[in-house]
């Protein structure tokens, strides 16, 4: 069951997580049984102890990144946060699909992000013209 406090609670204390990289705060976010997709299309971590090790492996350092974030839809299933998580290089945009259970823990958690630097680079230029085509076309019409 899954309600706007709850989701915001939830957020906070990944976010607390996410800063102290302490494996009891990571633990607690999560079921036994959790799945973590850190990219939709990736195999999950599962459980605490894939969680935590793959969370500690890939870690910010304390102040490394601002994450902001609200609740775009929340069901009794499912929450969708919407949030910007801003590092001194990199911005992302984001949305997690979390899954909790009756105790405010997920037991499925998926972040989508998308890299703003990616979609910052010039647009790749468009061929040139056939030039003769083009004035072979206009002079036979």
């Amino acid at each position: 069951m899954s309600d706007t406090e709850t989701v915001r609670a939830w957020v906070g204390r990944y976010v607390s997580a996410w800063e102290s990289n302490e494996p009891e705060e990571i633990s607690a976010l999560f079921t036994d049984d959790a799945e973590y997709y850190p990219e939709p299309f990736r195999q999950p971590w599962r459980g605490h102890r894939e969680i935590v090790e793959n969370w500690l492996a890939r870690m910010d350092e304390p102040g490394d990144a601002s994450f902001a974030g609200q609740p775009l839809s929340i069901t009794d299933e499912v929450a969708v946060i919407q949030g910007k998580t801003v590092y001194a290089d990199r911005t992302y945009s984001n949305l997690w699909v979390i899954r909790l259970d009756a105790s405010g823990r997920a037991r499925e958690f998926t972040e989508w992000y998308m890299d703003h630097t990616l979609n910052s680079a010039p647009e790749p230029a468009l061929p040139a013209a056939n030039t003769e085509r083009d004035e072979s076309a206009a002079a036979s019409a």
